[in-house]
């Protein structure tokens, strides 16, 4: 017969009553099975504990919610911003109990869930974490996180445009999010392109590798995320074919993330006279 201890292992470190009902374990095997003599304890009593259960679980389930946000951005690794809040973010329903909430000093988002989610589950849908970062975050942060979940879960930006978002924060996302952004920092800088009207386009492939954008039809843009071009190997490649491609005609300008991010003006008044150079103009 499984034992408990190591079932609950299997699952993460925690789990729901209902959850090892399912199992096959009995009432009384859960209640013999909580002590000190195994460690397992009940939390809200419906949830059964290792104590080495992941602390965001034991705090979701502690306060009857669940994660959320850039706390589960954070954890399936969409693209962040290095002053993303730290704080953990939980959905509770819009009339939930909040008794369990003293002490904790993360965010709330009280909303019902888009997506239909298990009473069973400690993490919220990826549509609602999309929604909840699209009001949670400023804009660009927000589309960043939009761009980068599209890639990493291999969502459709049709299907998204589907979605009867509940704000006109998810619904904006929805509307711009392309799937084209190979960064969180790519998305930042056609972003702040956008309004120039300028015709840009993002990865077309030159010289054999995609860029991240090309603005007309010889101004080429790269963007070094600091996820992105940092082996010595990365950069050697970078260097050759930035070098093909000014073999070629190209103009290649090259920003890093803290230009882009911390000194955008002196990054768009680079890209600004570069076009007024001509230099997005084929010869």
């Amino acid at each position: 017969m499984q034992d408990l201890a190591a079932w609950l292992r299997g699952q993460g470190g925690i789990a729901h009553r209902e959850t090892a009902l399912d199992a096959g374990f009995s009432p009384a095997r859960l209640r013999a099975a909580v002590g000190p003599h195994t460690g397992i304890t009940r939390v809200r009593r419906v949830w059964l504990a290792l104590p080495e259960a992941p602390p965001a679980e034991l705090t979701a389930a502690r306060m009857g919610g669940r994660i959320a946000c850039v706390s589960v951005a954070r954890r399936r690794g969409w693209w962040l911003t290095d002053d993303a809040a730290g704080r953990m973010h939980l959905a509770l329903r819009p009339h939930a109990r909040s008794d369990g909430l003293s002490g904790f000093d993360g965010v709330v988002h009280w909303a019902a869930p888009i997506e239909p989610v298990s009473a069973y589950a400690l993490e919220e849908s990826v549509e609602d974490a999309l929604a909840h970062v699209a009001s949670c975050l400023p804009r660009a942060d927000a589309l960043a996180v939009w761009e980068s979940a599209v890639r990493i879960e291999k969502l459709h930006v049709e299907a998204l445009a589907r979605v009867r978002w509940s704000t006109r924060d998810a619904a904006w996302c929805a509307s711009r999010v392309t799937g084209l952004s190979d960064s969180g920092l790519e998305t930042f800088f056609t972003y702040r392109l956008s309004p120039w009207g300028v015709l840009f386009r993002q990865q077309v492939v030159l010289a054999g590798r995609p860029v991240d954008v090309l603005i007309g039809e010889r101004l080429v843009v790269q963007v070094d995320g600091h996820r992105f071009h940092s082996s010595s190997a990365d950069r050697t490649r970078d260097v050759a074919h930035d070098a093909e491609l000014r073999l070629r005609g190209y103009t290649v300008l090259r920003f890093t993330y803290a230009q882009i991010m911390h000194d955008w003006p002196a990054v768009a008044r680079t890209v600004a006279r570069a076009i007024a150079a001509g230099a997005h103009l084929a010869a």
